[in-house]
């Protein structure tokens, strides 16, 4: 018999959807050993259609899409002009169409940017509500064929993601190490067989699980570790999400200049959290370093073997081995950190 599910808090960005089944640091457990699911049903599905879906979306998007294969899925970003991204897309072609699923309350922002830049192209771009995302721990698509998107490589720990070169170097100059694996992907199912996914996997997950093992993977989320200002660059998302070596596209020039004649003003990085003080941090507390404040707070976690930790976006130039003073509403917290992206 499956556990009553948690609801997520209201103000979390996962309200909607289970957080946990009364046991969050068992359910980390059984994820990080491949077994179980998350409902990840709030997240919005979206999907274009015709036939010049892929070389559409290249001319709109960061990511190399002209090539891409049937059942092939590629993590993609729409910036603005600034190059600051607006959007992550997990994106998977499945041979007659691309369907995409994005964070929730942001799918229906894309669909009016991709509306006005069709122009002349054979493309129509349409809501999927009758499609839900089901989160699994697993490296490959879903055997019986439906669409999946798989986490990049890049994260897993896997093949990186083919992302070209420029004069500044490859993608190898901006997170030269993992501080864990993600591995997982998205299967888009009907929403009226989502019950029966998670239930079936035998191990159902909430997103308070699914939450602790990405800060520990430190792998950026829209929305969490990212604000208006953000580069790709910042985040470590040059490489998995953006192609050094593609044509141009909305936010191109700027990603470009960053990588060829400097370094981005950010960097993210993983704060190892003193636990004795029993509190988290929120997204946007305040980091500092003696007196200065140098950055803010992405995502806190508590980690089944970690303990409490949180993703941190710091100013490029913070010392990487101080130890860092965030201040949270109930407190200050003393934190170590961990490199991410490299100063």
């Amino acid at each position: 018999m499956t556990p009553q599910p948690i609801p997520a808090p209201p103000e979390s960005p996962d309200a909607g959807v289970p957080w946990h089944y009364g046991d969050p640091h068992a359910e980390q457990r059984a994820l990080a050993a491949g077994r179980g699911a998350v409902d990840l049903s709030h997240r919005e599905v979206l999907e274009v259609t015709g036939a010049d879906r892929l070389p559409w979306l290249h001319s709109l998007t960061t990511a190399h899409l002209l090539d891409l294969p049937a059942g092939a899925s590629r993590l993609v970003l729409v910036l603005s002009p600034h190059g600051h991204v607006e959007h992550e897309l997990h994106l998977v072609e499945t041979g007659t169409s691309v369907l995409v699923s994005v964070e929730p309350g942001t799918g229906e922002a894309l669909r009016a940017y991709l509306d006005a830049m069709r122009f002349l192209m054979r493309v129509e771009v349409l809501a999927r509500p009758d499609l839900a995302v089901v989160w699994e721990p697993q490296a490959l698509p879903d055997p019986a064929g439906l669409p999946t998107w798989v986490v990049p490589g890049d994260y897993r720990g896997g093949e990186p993601t083919p992302a070209g070169s420029d004069r500044g170097g490859d993608a190898s100059r901006y997170v030269p190490s993992r501080p864990a694996p993600l591995v997982g992907r998205e299967v888009l199912v009907p929403r009226d067989a989502l019950g029966a996914r998670v239930a079936d996997s035998g191990s159902p997950a909430g997103t308070w699980a699914l939450e602790a093992l990405r800060v520990a993977a430190a792998v950026p989320r829209i929305g969490l570790e990212t604000d208006h200002r953000t580069l790709p660059h910042e985040v470590g998302w040059v490489g998995p999400g953006v192609h050094l070596a593609k044509g141009c596209y909305r936010g191109q020039e700027a990603v470009a200049r960053v990588h060829n004649l400097g370094r981005p003003p950010r960097r993210l990085a993983l704060a190892h959290l003193d636990g004795s003080a029993n509190v988290l941090p929120a997204h946007g507390d305040a980091v500092l370093l003696g007196d200065r404040v140098v950055g803010w707070v992405g995502t806190p976690a508590r980690h089944h073997e970690l303990g409490p930790i949180a993703t941190v976006v710091l100013k490029r130039a913070t010392d990487p081995a101080a130890d860092l003073l965030i201040r949270a509403a109930d407190g200050e917290i003393v934190a170590g950190q961990e490199v991410v992206v490299a100063p």
